[in-house]
């Protein structure tokens, strides 16, 4: 069975109402709603697993990493209400990931943390992770069960667009209805009194993607160049080559919203077959 859903998420915490402080609610509120609507097409999709791509977990060098641990878990603090969450992990599927991107010549360590017994042990959570889960499968009761899959920045981009296609394979060998999340937020330098100061580059980086992701042309990623993506201060771009990867030319993709209420920019779309 091939993928049954996919979207690009953002992760800023501010996509969470609870998170935010009363004051702090309007500031992302395009954001929110369209949240909210791929929460409602992920639950209409029936998913029975999801495979998570985030920027934000660990990092291997010179390897993409996937986590194999039984339990994902982890608290956003630092807003209105501290946020916790717990969801299993698909090992199987982790392990079938591993093998079928390594397989595809992409270097790839499969990881887990705390207890030797590594289907009884527990792995951080990232914010990339929770704040779409928390829309897509992570608050089901019971939590709908992930694979959390990190990119490698130090990796070719052609490496992340063949990952994807493996994470593709590996979804549709295994049989089950699999969801795809691209956690992605944008450039991180609109605003000057951001942590990354200011550049023109990121409000140019975020239009370009809004252009592509509306016209259905996520592989003009492959065009872009590579000073233009580190001046953007972006922690998107690799995320988004490996849902092409996936996804191919069989995916119509709907834009829903795209704003920049602070200093990075949140852009939310959904995808589904064409056929």
């Amino acid at each position: 069975m091939p993928l049954v859903f996919a979207c690009i998420a953002p992760h800023g915490s501010m996509a969470i109402a609870e998170w935010c402080r009363p004051e702090d609610r309007g500031r992302a509120a395009a954001t929110r709603a369209a949240m909210e609507q791929l929460g409602r097409r992920f639950a209409a999709a029936k998913p029975d697993v999801t495979v998570l791509l985030t920027p934000h977990n660990v990092h291997v060098e010179r390897a993409m990493s996937v986590v194999l641990a039984g339990t994902l878990a982890g608290t956003l603090e630092g807003g209105a209400a501290a946020l916790a969450m717990r969801v299993p992990v698909d090992r199987g599927l982790g392990i079938a990931i591993a093998v079928a991107v390594e397989e595809s010549g992409v270097p790839i360590a499969a990881v887990s943390y705390g207890a030797n017994d590594t289907a009884a042990a527990v792995f951080p959570m990232d914010w990339g992770t929770q704040v779409p889960l928390h829309f897509m499968g992570g608050r089901d009761d019971p939590p709908k069960p992930i694979v959390m899959v990190a990119p490698a920045r130090d990796l070719s981009w052609d490496a992340h667009v063949s990952a994807g296609r493996a994470i593709a394979k590996a979804a549709e060998v295994s049989g089950k209805r699999v969801a795809l999340i691209a956690s992605c937020d944008h450039g991180h330098a609109h605003d000057p009194k951001g942590p990354y100061g200011f550049s023109p580059a990121s409000k140019e980086f975020d239009d370009r993607v809004v252009d592509l992701v509306t016209r259905d042309a996520l592989g003009e990623l492959l065009k872009f160049e590579r000073g233009f993506v580190a001046e953007a201060k972006a922690d998107s771009f690799w995320q988004m080559l490996m849902l092409h990867g996936a996804l191919r030319d069989g995916w119509r993709g709907d834009f829903l919203s795209y704003e920049a209420p602070t200093y990075f920019g949140m852009l939310c779309a959904a995808y589904s077959p064409k056929n």
